[in-house]
């Protein structure tokens, strides 16, 4: 039997089975075999690393990765010698699959200030080989919800921005995030509606979607035409004595993110492009970066089937 005839009958009936048993159980015995994964490029991002861009680079590249992420901070070692840093991505075979641009915030009083420094970003992306910017904010009021003026408002900055750094070649994606203007679907899909597709993409984070009370799955499919890249996260409920919030971010698999869901999402329409693997921070002090990056990989290859 092809595969393509394999793949039809399987989605065609997987409503039917879904109905007898959980997705991902069944996923981790063989779904993800009939799920074309081929287009998909797997990167990793340097943020584990908390700012240490050589040792990330080095070790995300002895994993096989083909892509890294890097953050603002690589400018700031970087920017006035982008070859050097150029020349240790080319050696490590690593592609700049994406680069955190940081915030650009509203209500400033400064827009032209926090507009142009993504367009600085952007020229130093472009010398580094890369494609794509990612764009966050910090304009989440202290409390309660944030107003739709303001959800426009800052859709409305994004464009502003690609309209700056799609010329160069560089294009901006929207990174939704917890504590952030998007935190939740609906505010999301407001921030969205309200930027130009021409200049706006989407960067889909799975688990802070998740968080944000959204189903990532049906947001692959939801913001197909605007999906460019995605970072692939799991997250699980703090327990015990921990602080801070009610919520930690962790390796893949060790979470509630339904990855099988996804990536079959994904398939469906027909992604093209990075699926970013990304861990804010150690979250047992006792592993390393490295380690923590390893426990995905596995994950990635022994349930998700891919060949790293």
């Amino acid at each position: 039997m092809s595969y393509e005839i394999t793949r039809r009958k399987f989605l065609a009936h997987l409503g039917v089975a879904s109905l007898a048993f959980p997705l991902t159980g069944f996923a981790n015995n063989g779904l993800n075999d009939l799920l074309d994964i081929r287009d998909i490029q797997l990167a990793y991002s340097a943020i584990t690393w908390g700012g240490n861009d050589k040792q990330a680079i080095q070790d995300i590249s002895s994993l096989g990765f083909r892509g890294i992420q890097l953050r603002a901070n690589a400018y700031q070692t970087f920017g006035q010698k982008p070859e050097e840093l150029k020349k240790l991505l080319q050696e490590a075979k690593l592609e700049l699959a994406m680069f955190s641009s940081g915030n650009a915030n509203i209500n400033t009083g400064k827009d032209e200030e926090e507009i142009s420094k993504h367009v600085v970003h952007a020229n130093f992306v472009k010398t580094l080989g890369g494609k794509y910017i990612q764009l966050t904010n910090s304009s989440r009021p202290k409390t309660g919800s944030p107003s739709e003026e303001d959800l426009i408002k800052y859709g409305r900055m994004l464009t502003e921005v690609g309209k700056r750094t799609v010329p160069l070649g560089v294009d901006v994606a929207y990174h939704n995030h917890m504590h952030q203007l998007g935190e939740t679907p609906e505010e999301v899909d407001i921030i969205l509606k309200n930027t130009d597709p021409q200049y706006v993409k989407f960067e889909l984070d799975v688990a802070h979607y998740q968080q944000g009370g959204g189903d990532p799955a049906s947001a692959v499919r939801k913001y197909k035409d605007r999906l460019k890249a995605l970072h692939i996260k799991d997250v699980r409920d703090r327990t015990g004595q921990q602080a801070n919030s009610n919520y930690v971010f962790v390796e893949l698999g060790q979470g509630r993110v339904d990855f099988p869901a996804i990536f079959k999402a994904l398939d469906e329409i027909k992604y093209k492009g990075y699926a970013i693997v990304e861990l804010d921070a150690v979250p047992d002090k006792a592993k390393t970066p490295l380690e923590c990056a390893s426990i995905s990989k596995a994950y990635l290859k022994d349930k998700l089937k891919f060949s790293i």
